[in-house]
């Protein structure tokens, strides 16, 4: 039994009778370097523990937390919880899931070598990234930022009824954001390796990622409007599904803010696309043996061959929908309630390259970067209008560059307007898997 769990263990089994007692204790290391100019601009080391505590009793919740774990704070604050808890809102539907049998995943995403690694060889990554990316090309006229990073994490999760976990993972990155210049003209990009372990990392792939996105919007003019066949970039579609992720949430539908709320079982799609949340997959940054409430993880299908096969649910919003918990209970940290969301969302991939892609539409647009996700994509509605950059696509070859354009459609359209998926999956930072995807009759506006 590891420390943390032991404590929450501990703090459940201070319940008193009527109520439901749960303990998140969490415990964070973090490194950051960055460095500008071929110098160390910043350098922090950090490590954050602490508790949050849930209580429900008489059909009210209350919550508390503590950036500690001394004996003190442990019991200080089960018994705000328990006084919060009296302040709560009557709601039948609360309640702390039980175990429910499904049994946890495998994974080894704990790298015992990062502890390890010096401070001073993690500088040096940082300090070789932005040399690297300065040489990359003679059009790199700087390097605004050059970057690594790593977290080692351990939570526990333990509950009066009868819940256990203990999960711990690391991740580490490279980062830059390189600036290129033609005359007058400049233009920006970023590259990254990620990795659980800093061997894992790739200075080489940063730097040349972020020299490549920088310099080839070089010259990039405004597109004529019209209509056009768009092929997405892995990164682009991964923000894609990131939009989608909102309308596929549990909570969004018991809040009436989903697009596809009440729709279980339609074609919501072009028949042969499915989509997939698994955390189970240890490639995804978002692995992990368990959830925000101590459930099992597991691979939800969420979209199967176009159709509409559920939501992510946490205990709660299962509840409410008269459904079962998929696994998907998510939370900042110790200092936050559970929510639910997606960890690991991906396409099935198909089976063409992204240039087989490009040669099948023959005519169209290759979208390298989006803006103004948050506001002009919407997953209530199905809204979606974007700004973005990318390369024309002309005889079934990425040509020219062109940016200050708006690519515009919906969300319910673009799925039933999927017309290739890519082979090239690739797990990006964040909570989505990325590839190449080709969508029909998108309205792109520029001059």
């Amino acid at each position: 039994m590891t420390e943390l769990l032991d404590l929450a263990e501990r703090v459940a089994g201070w319940t008193r009778g009527g109520e439901q007692v749960e303990a998140y204790v969490a415990r964070t290391h973090d490194t950051s370097v960055r460095v500008y100019d071929g110098d160390v601009e910043s350098l922090s080391s950090a490590q954050t523990e602490g508790i949050g505590v849930r209580v429900i009793a008489g059909q009210r919740q209350g919550f508390a937390y503590a950036g500690s774990l001394d004996e003190t704070s442990l019991r200080e604050t089960l018994d705000d919880a328990r006084d919060n808890a009296g302040f709560g809102t009557v709601d039948e539907f609360l309640g702390l899931p039980a175990p429910d049998g499904v049994p946890a995943a495998e994974l080894d995403l704990f790298r015992v070598e990062l502890a390890a690694f010096p401070t001073d060889r993690k500088v040096q990554l940082a300090i070789e990234l932005d040399r690297v990316v300065r040489a990359a090309d003679p059009r790199i006229r700087g390097v605004e930022t050059a970057e690594y990073g790593d977290a080692s994490i351990e939570a526990a999760i333990a509950s009066s009824t009868g819940v256990r976990a203990h999960a711990r993972r690391t991740t580490c990155s490279l980062y830059a954001y390189a600036i290129a210049g033609e005359g007058a003209d400049t233009q920006t990009g970023y590259g990254w390796s990620i990795g659980r372990a800093p061997d894992d990392l790739d200075v080489s792939r940063a730097a040349s990622m972020a020299a490549e996105r920088a310099t080839r919007l070089l010259g990039a003019t405004k597109p004529a409007s019209r209509r056009v066949t768009a092929v997405l970039d892995p990164m682009v579609t991964a923000s894609f599904l990131g939009v989608l992720s909102g309308a596929l949430s549990g909570e969004s539908v018991l809040k009436g803010r989903s697009m596809f709320a009440g729709r279980e079982g339609e074609q919501v799609a072009v028949v042969g696309l499915t989509l997939t949340d698994d955390p189970t997959n240890p490639e995804a940054r978002g692995a992990s043996c368990y959830d925000a409430e101590g459930l099992a993880t597991r691979r939800n299908v969420l979209i199967e061959n176009g159709v509409l096969q559920g939501f992510v649910q946490n205990a709660y919003t299962a509840r409410r929908a008269g459904a079962a918990s998929t696994g998907s209970a998510v939370r900042g940290g110790f200092k936050t309630t559970p929510g639910v969301g997606t960890r690991a969302l991906a396409l099935v991939p198909g089976t063409r390259t992204q240039q087989e892609l490009l040669s099948d539409i023959g005519d169209g647009l290759l979208v390298l970067s989006v803006q103004g996700l948050h506001s002009g994509a919407n997953p209530v509605s199905g809204d979606f209008s974007v700004g973005c950059e990318g390369l024309v696509v002309r005889d079934g070859v990425a040509a020219e560059p062109v940016r200050e354009a708006t690519i515009a459609s919906t969300l319910q359209r673009m799925l039933h307007d999927v017309v290739g998926v890519g082979s090239d999956l690739e797990w990006l930072p964040g909570g989505a898997a990325g590839l190449s995807l080709a969508i029909r009759d998108v309205t792109l506006s520029g001059a």
